[in-house]
């Protein structure tokens, strides 16, 4: 299992043999940038629902494995809302490493 940290700097670092590895930027492994997901860039809706479509899920599913109402999800993706603190940092954690972080999630 990959061990993933994420940077008070915006960068995630993978944790092995104790220590930190930079990830390769999310953008060279055909992901959205951590900044697309931000606020500040105002795309933050196309970010969120690219990250849903790329993991195949619906918008229930997706805000049912985030521990989120569907609302919510919805309200991102249509640029109601902007995913703020905790909610940024985890979809940016997703855009590196879908499959980890959903698998970690559904532990809990």
């Amino acid at each position: 299992m990959q061990r993933l940290r994420l940077k008070a700097d915006g960068r995630i670092v993978e944790l092995r043999d104790g220590g930190e590895f930079p990830l390769a930027p999310a953008t060279a492994l055909g992901a959205p940038a951590i900044a697309s997901v931000t606020p500040a860039n105002g795309s933050s809706s196309t970010a969120v629902r690219d990250l849903r479509r790329r993991a195949r899920l619906t918008q229930q599913e997706f805000a049912s494995r985030l521990g989120v109402p569907v609302e919510t999800i919805r309200n991102w993706e249509q640029g109601k809302r902007m995913p703020r603190g905790p909610a940024r940092a985890l979809l940016a954690v997703i855009a590196h490493a879908p499959d980890t972080v959903f698998a970690a999630l559904a532990r809990t």
